[in-house]
């Protein structure tokens, strides 16, 4: 029960502390986290997670590194792999070779094989960590690819390095040429690994799919347990389960662009599992690295041995080494590939860039617990606790430093030639999330080749066009028919809203179908009108109707019966628009005609259909699977922008201006 509340205290801080950054945006989602999982453990009701490092590689470092090996582009990271390979293999070693020496120096207490391990763990940079960064500064683009290819595999080297450094310590044996030849076999067996079981993976699904199992959950659950398995085959056979996963993800991506007929519907509800799972793993990494927080330091502090202010002092000076060294070895590979005429000068900024958004993160303090208790000869490990020390020390300094630098450096408003792109980048933007809900409706149309479905796709794209036509949002005249146009919607809705009630009350309509009509009038309103009173009246008619549905009466056949009774429900909803008709009509005066009767002329069209029949289903709701097709794609298009905004592509006020136009795109739909 203990592990449950705690597991549960840190999902709600996840929700937390994503309200508390919409207050404060200038401090990064990840010091958030952190900081409420300090808060969360030292309060008297705190909570205390052993950590276990294994557990926490499979659970969170294997899903997280698949996902980003699946959505990583492929073609870009081939042309970046030498600073890629560069970064993630020779920096690495670099690291471990002089930050080893430098930290043994610096503190003698701490062994050479264990301050090789200490440098080894602190050399990865952290994948989650850098995405989170990336997605609030918006680092260049060339930095942001080689950032986070150089994360996705420098976690492998790292922890090799780290496990020899661990073995040397322990024994006090150490062979180079054996090291090399079993990082080789390590690194090289886990990419081949890992890309055989995902191939097989998919071709399981695929061979299932073809005995007629199209059960989305089934195939989605599938998805899900891949990394897990295989992260878990490939340590059992010895190889690195970190670069299994990468390879896996990547061997998944490769396999969804071969597909001949995507499955739409997969993919969406796909995109949506792991949009949350994703949200809620990366929120538990940083709040457990903050929970582990409190119980390092306490060691530290009562160690009467140790003095506090010289453990932060080293901690300042491992950060400040790990930046020096990482500067130094990009400029010297910038001024390589510029004296072989390959590439321009690097600039200065870019190269101080790339050093400090090196930051460490759950990979390093993971490695950091696992390190031994004891030697080969039952002796403590020598200085475990400072060492776990330091690396938690290094992490929070190195995402403190990098979130107030970066800002400063990345940040910057460039000339105006940048401006002017800035603005076609938005124009960019804008095609590939019409794009995305484009291909979700063709795609949906070729699920339902249904003859009365096939106008949808040309009246979603007459929508963008009208959208998108020059000067559409500043259009003064455009905009005022448009207010008009929802005022008169808003009238309607009113007097429908009132002929509904006045039927229930002379029991012409079944009351579970008034409810189910009266809540889509109800969402109709929220949508075409944003006023805070708008949105509370529809909360409250939302509570209104829990509360009634607890307290109704139990008689489940009458009930059953009562919805099933289309036919009165179509009677009431002709009543409702002949009321609605009448409204908007003797609301109509020389300013509004236009708009007020547009409305009418939408009312007597959907009279025609339910006078026809058509258009009904048998629990209230308007049966309309051209709207449902449209508002999927919606929500494709609001995806696409989430993700861009993401992955860095856009910035917030493109984000901002792109969910705008999807929200008007939505109210011109709902108005129809």
């Amino acid at each position: 029960m203990e592990t449950f509340l705690a597991v549960l205290l840190l999902l709600g801080l996840i929700a937390v502390s994503n309200v508390v950054n919409r207050f404060v945006p200038f401090v990064p989602v990840p010091l958030i986290q952190i900081v409420l999982g300090i808060v969360a453990a030292v309060v008297p009701t705190g909570i205390h997670l052993e950590f276990e490092p294994e557990l926490f590689f499979i659970l969170f470092i294997a899903p997280l590194l698949f996902n980003d090996g699946k959505r990583t582009p492929r073609d870009e990271l081939w042309n970046l792999r030498a600073p890629i390979l560069l970064l993630a293999l020779g920096l690495v070693f670099a690291t471990v070779f002089v930050a080893g020496y430098a930290i043994h120096w610096m503190i003698p207490s701490i062994p050479l094989a264990a301050s090789f391990a200490l440098a080894a763990i602190l050399s990865p940079t952290d994948a989650v960590a850098v995405g989170a960064l990336a997605g609030r500064v918006h680092l260049p683009g060339s930095i942001h690819r080689i950032l986070e290819g150089e994360s996705l595999m420098n976690d492998a080297s790292g922890l090799v390095a780290f496990k020899f450094a661990i073995a040397a310590a322990i024994t006090g044996a150490f062979s180079l040429p054996q090291a090399a030849l079993s990082f080789v076999l390590i690194a090289a067996g886990g990419l081949l690994v890992g890309a055989v079981l995902s191939f097989l993976l998919i071709r399981l699904s695929v061979f299932i799919r073809r005995f007629g199992m199209e059960d989305v959950t089934v195939h989605v659950l599938l998805q899900i347990l891949t990394p897990f398995i295989i992260y878990l085959v490939s340590e059992e056979i010895g190889v690195s389960g970190i670069l299994a996963v990468v390879a896996g993800g990547i061997m998944y991506a490769i396999e969804k662009d071969r597909a001949v007929s995507p499955q739409y519907k997969l993919q969406l509800v796909s995109a949506s599992t792991w949009s949350v799972l994703l949200f809620i793993l990366n929120g538990l990494v940083f709040l457990i690295l903050g929970v582990s927080v409190p119980e390092v330091a306490k060691v530290i502090y009562y160690d009467e041995s140790l003095n506090n202010f010289m453990v932060f002092g080293y901690v300042l000076a491992i950060t400040a080494l790990l930046i020096v060294l990482r500067f130094a070895w990009v400029y010297v590979y910038s001024y390589w590939e510029y004296w072989k005429g390959r590439s321009r000068k690097a600039p200065v900024k870019s190269l101080l860039i790339t050093s400090i958004s090196g930051v460490r993160g759950a990979v390093t303090l993971a490695g950091a617990f696992s390190i031994p208790l004891a030697m080969s000869d039952s002796t403590p490990f020598p200085e475990r606790d400072l060492i776990i020390a330091l690396a938690a020390g290094v992490i929070l300094l190195s995402l403190i430093i990098a979130s107030i630098f970066l800002p400063l450096l990345a940040g910057k408003k460039e000339p105006a030639a940048e401006l002017v792109a800035g603005d076609s980048k938005e124009l960019a933007a804008r095609s590939v999330v019409i794009d995305a809900g484009m291909s979700m409706l063709k795609g949906l149309m070729l699920e339902n080749p249904e003859a009365r479905n096939q106008p949808a796709l040309l009246e979603f794209t007459d929508k963008i066009d009208k959208l998108c036509r020059p000067n559409a949002d500043t259009d003064p005249a455009a905009e005022e028919l448009r207010k008009r146009g929802v005022a008169a919607r808003l009238s309607g809705l009113e007097a429908e809203r009132a002929e509904l009630r006045r039927l229930l009350e002379k029991g012409t309509i079944p009351a579970p179908v008034a409810v189910k009509m009266e809540e889509m009038l109800d969402h109709t309103e929220a949508v075409l009108c944003s006023r805070f009173d708008t949105q509370v009246k529809f909360s409250l008619s939302e509570i209104k109707r829990v509360f009634s549905g607890l307290f109704a009466g139990s008689d489940t056949a009458e009930s059953r019966q009562a919805i099933q009774n289309a036919e009165s429900a179509r009677q009431a909803k002709l009543a409702m628009c002949q009321a609605a008709i009448s409204a908007v009509g003797s609301g109509m005066n020389e300013e509004n005609r236009d708009a007020a009767q547009r409305v009418i002329e939408k009312y007597e069209q959907l009279e025609m259909k339910l006078a026809q029949g058509e258009g009904w289903s048998r629990d209230g709701v308007i049966a309309d699977p051209k709207l449902e097709m449209k508002l999927k794609a919606i929500q494709e298009q609001r995806d696409k922008v989430q993700q861009m905004y993401q992955d860095g592509a856009i910035n917030l006020r493109i984000a901002g201006r792109l969910r705008r136009f999807v929200n008007q795109l939505e109210t011109s739909i709902w108005e129809d």
